[in-house]
């Protein structure tokens, strides 16, 4: 029985590849944003220090300064393939170590480590997606990405839904150990595929620091590139600052940490793999360009679902018809964001040039990593001023100035000469 036509492009090894790469990517990065601060919370640490803790994330930003690095130096298993299983490894054994620590009394070595932890998952995300961008040619881009993206999603449900139902009856020690062991099919992978053909390699440190950025600059021009790299930073702003404490937010709302591990991650994962799929295919169809403005208006649209649930508050008589509210505004919000994220991420790739992959892609990629480290790292002190209500409507005010850079990176009716350039 052979698979029907539209499926066929999907059932291939390299997106195969691209679900390890997405789970292996994700998975660090959601222990921080979900499982760190529920634990942190549960062990009684204020709203205002795990706001800022999102200030660990700063490698994910800076993430491009290192990158030349793994262009140009080549361990043992490959320039690839070696930098994704060391890091792996490094994952692996910094996730187990940071529940052995007691959030009242090392609050300061928790941060140190949780920093190291960002570090190394910076770092592999680097790896990963220049292994990625070669082995994916240019009609596989978008839906090769979309997969990877899927794939990074449902990652979150290891920290964001089974590691909460374990930790209502284990300790946070055991919990952050078994989510640790989840970085082995990534290692697993790393070590069973082939290194990418090098097209072209720096020969020295300086052309792998210096070139990356000359050629984008080259390309776009000063005013394009700055353009480009303004909308990789506003894009997301909005829908990253809503969901900085989302964790926090729900067990505020009253729900329990069973109920944020069955109910508010899985209805905001599989809309989202959904959404993300959906897109992969649609942008087939219609392009990125078109993607970007459709898919962007419905995650601007979704955030104000949230001003609506935070504006019902804990209200325990009617708990069951809550969780129903929480169940459709989390599932609209994040059918968006996979919508949003699959165009976003196509758009990242091919904005890079296959000679300079790790470079350009850790910079662009470091730009959209920053709402989520800097400005996200006040959500705790903006909801303190603000409420939860007003919070949400500042968020969706926020996604606006993303939206009006689509005319000029991103036009509906992109004229011949500018895709002729690009190709």
């Amino acid at each position: 029985m052979t698979a029907p036509a539209w499926l066929a492009p999907l059932l291939t090894r390299k997106m195969l590849v691209c679900v390890f790469t997405g789970f292996t990517s994700g998975l660090p990065l959601y222990l921080l944003i979900n499982l760190v601060p529920a634990w942190l919370r549960s062990e009684g640490v204020d709203l205002k220090t795990i706001g800022f803790f999102a200030l660990i994330q700063f490698p994910f930003t800076w993430k491009f300064i290192w990158a030349p690095l793994l262009d140009r130096f080549t361990p043992p298993l490959g320039r690839r393939r070696g930098w994704m299983l060391m890091t792996q490894a490094g994952l692996l054994f910094a996730i187990g170590s940071l529940g052995g620590f007691d959030p009242q009394a090392d609050i300061l070595l928790i941060s140190a480590l949780a920093t190291l932890l960002a570090f190394l998952s910076a770092t592999q995300d680097v790896a990963l997606d220049a292994f990625r961008r070669e082995i994916l040619n240019e009609a596989e881009l978008g839906l090769g990405n979309s997969v990877h993206v899927n794939a990074y999603r449902i990652a979150g449900l290891v920290p964001g839904s089974l590691s909460l139902i374990l930790a209502d009856i284990l300790p946070w020690n055991q919990v952050f150990w078994i989510t640790a062991l989840f970085m082995l099919p990534g290692m697993v992978m790393a070590l069973l595929v082939r290194e990418p053909e090098v097209l072209s390699r720096p020969k020295t440190l300086r052309e792998a620091c210096v070139e990356p950025f000359r050629e984008f600059i080259g390309r776009q021009g000063w005013q394009g590139a700055l353009l480009v790299l303004a909308f990789l930073f506003l894009y997301k702003l909005g829908d990253s600052l809503a969901t900085a404490l989302s964790t926090p937010f729900y067990l505020d709302m009253g729900y329990s940490k069973t109920d944020i591990g069955l109910i508010a991650k899985h209805a905001g994962l599989w809309p989202a793999v959904i959404g993300g799929m959906i897109g992969g295919l649609w942008m087939v169809k219609i392009g990125i360009n078109r993607a970007l403005w459709l898919f962007g208006l419905v995650q601007l649209v979704t955030i104000l679902g949230f001003a609506w649930l935070a504006w019902l508050g804990p209200q325990a008589e009617i708990l069951s018809f809550n969780r129903w509210a929480l169940a459709a505004v989390i599932s609209a919000e994040y059918l968006g964001v996979g919508l949003g994220t699959a165009a976003f991420t196509a758009f990242i790739a091919r904005a890079t040039h296959p000679a300079y992959t790790a470079t350009q892609f850790a910079l662009f990629t470091s730009l959209t990593a920053v709402p989520r480290t800097v400005i996200n790292a006040f959500a705790g002190v903006l909801v303190e001023n603000l409420g939860w209500v007003s919070f949400f409507l500042l968020c969706t005010a926020l996604a606006v100035p993303g939206m009006l850079l689509l005319f000029k990176v991103a036009p509906w009716h992109e004229s011949h000469a500018a895709k002729a350039e690009r190709a």
